[in-house]
C-alpha cells in the first residue's frame, strides 16, 4: 500500500518539483497539490491522505492554522516542509499538531525517510529544529521572568495535552512537566513549587522513566503534543 501524500506551498516550482521527486519513490502517491492551507485542509477533508507537506508561510491560510485544523478534524498527519526555522515557527506548529517539522535544504531522500516515520506514527524533528525549539522554549520562560504577573500559587495549571496518559502521573510529575514545557530549568521550577533541586531532577527521571523519552525537551513536546514516538532526523 503506498503512501498517499499532499504537498502544500504556494511555490509552484517547489510544488511540481517536489511531487517529481517523491513520485520516484514506488511507496510514494502524491494525491494532490494545494497552493495554500485553505486549500489543502479542503482536499484532505475530502480525499485519504496520509501525510500533508506543509509550508508554513503561505496566503489565505498559513501552514500552521492549516496544521491545526487537519490534526483536530482529519486522519492526515501534518509534517512542516519549509525554509523557515523561526522559533515562533517552530512551537507554533508543534503545538497545533505537526508531526515533523523539516527545512527544505534537506536531502530528498532524508524528506522522504522523515514522511515514512511520520506515516508511521513517528515524531520527526531534526536536530536545528530541536535547538531552535528549545531555545524559544527558553526565552518564553525568559519573557514571562520579567513581565509583572501577580503572586503565584504552588499549584500549576497542568492540563497539558488531551492525549497525555495523565493517570501514569502523579500531580507533582504533572506540575514539572508544565514547567518544563514553559522552558524552565530546575532551578527555576525548584523556586516555583517550593521544592528542591534534587526532587526535580528524581520527579524528572520518573517521568522519563514512564514516558521511554530521553531528555527534558522531549517531556516538553510530550506535554505540549501528547505524542512520546519520536524519530530525530
Amino acid at each position: 500500500m503506498k503512501i498517499k501524500v499532499l504537498i502544500a506551498d504556494d511555490n509552484s516550482f517547489i510544488r511540481e518539483g517536489m511531487k517529481i521527486i517523491l513520485s520516484t519513490f514506488g511507496d510514494f502517491e502524491v494525491v494532490g497539490t494545494a497552493e495554500d492551507g485553505s486549500e489543502a485542509v479542503a482536499f484532505c477533508r475530502g480525499n485519504e491522505v496520509d501525510v500533508a507537506l506543509l509550508d508554513v508561510r503561505m496566503p489565505n491560510m498559513n501552514g500552521v492554522e492549516a496544521t491545526r485544523i487537519l490534526a483536530a478534524e482529519t486522519k492526515t498527519k501534518p509534517l512542516i516542509l519549509t525554509t523557515f526555522d523561526d522559533d515562533e515557527f517552530i512551537l507554533e506548529a508543534v503545538k497545533a499538531g505537526a508531526r515533523g517539522y523539516l527545512l527544505k535544504n534537506n536531502d530528498p531522500e532524508r524528506i522522504r525517510d522523515a514522511i515514512r516515520s511520520v506515516y508511521h506514527d513517528h515524531r520527526v524533528l531534526q536536530d536545528v529544529v530541536l535547538d531552535k525549539l528549545k531555545s524559544g522554549l527558553l526565552s518564553d520562560a525568559g519573557s514571562a521572568a520579567v513581565s509583572p504577573s501577580p503572586p503565584a500559587s504552588p499549584v500549576c495549571h497542568t492540563e497539558g495535552h488531551p492525549s497525555i496518559d495523565r493517570g501514569i502521573f502523579t500531580e507533582r510529575e504533572l506540575e514539572v512537566m508544565a514547567q518544563i514545557a514553559r522552558g524552565l530549568a530546575n532551578k527555576e521550577i525548584s523556586k516555583k513549587l517550593f521544592i528542591s533541586e534534587g526532587t526535580i531532577a528524581n520527579y524528572i527521571t520518573s517521568i522519563l522513566n514512564k514516558t521511554g523519552l530521553e531528555h527534558r525537551t522531549q517531556i516538553a513536546i510530550y506535554y505540549l503534543t501528547g505524542e512520546t514516538k519520536m524519530s530525530d532526523e
